[in-house]
């Protein structure tokens, strides 16, 4: 039995489509709009992968550092952290962009991801701990998925939601229903 490769040191693109069908695929999902900051920050996660496929690192290098400067500037300009590291599916879509940090192991197919979602460690003694999307899953706004967990097939999972434990395939997940409570003036 051969070892499991080191994370990080194959291309873990969907091997379905090459690399250029998988981009035009990646900008259809993105509505064909070139300023769309998913877009950007999907487009240079699939560069990430592209680029290990190449077998001598001396020809890696110069595709590591467009990788590397581009994944800074949709860091700063888009608020955008998807390192190439994370397993992703076909036709992921970010649909809003700011304060996302997308650090799950991996990501289905057909997935929406909003603006303001984490996803990563629950704690630092775990720190490969992150979770598993499965496919056609909704991720509302401000959603927060930590631990090693897994959401199953077509969920959804609701704004302001945290999850830190697995969700079974067709669920719906929303936070506690806000309480108003009245106020009397004496």
């Amino acid at each position: 039995m051969s070892p499991t490769p080191a994370k990080g040191s194959t291309n873990t693109n969907p091997s379905s489509l090459s690399f250029y069908a998988l981009i035009k695929e990646d900008f259809k999902t993105h509505e064909c709009d070139f300023f769309s900051q998913g877009f950007w920050a999907v487009f240079n996660h699939r560069l990430g992968n592209w680029r290990m496929k190449l077998k001598y690192k001396i020809i890696r290098i110069p595709f590591t550092v467009l990788y590397n400067t581009h994944k800074k500037l949709i860091q700063i300009t888009c608020g955008i952290k998807l390192d190439y590291t994370v397993k992703l599916g076909r036709r992921v879509k970010i649909e809003h962009f700011g304060g996302m940090i997308i650090g799950a192991n991996t990501i289905g197919d057909d997935v929406i991801i909003r603006q303001n979602t984490t996803m990563g460690i629950k704690n630092l003694n775990n720190l490969e701990g992150k979770p598993h999307i499965g496919n056609s899953v909704s991720i509302g706004a401000g959603a927060v998925i930590v631990g090693d967990i897994t959401i199953g097939d077509h969920c959804v999972i609701g704004p302001n939601t945290v999850v830190y434990q697995d969700i079974p395939p067709y669920s719906t997940v929303y936070p506690a229903i806000p309480t108003i409570i009245t106020r009397t003036n004496n």
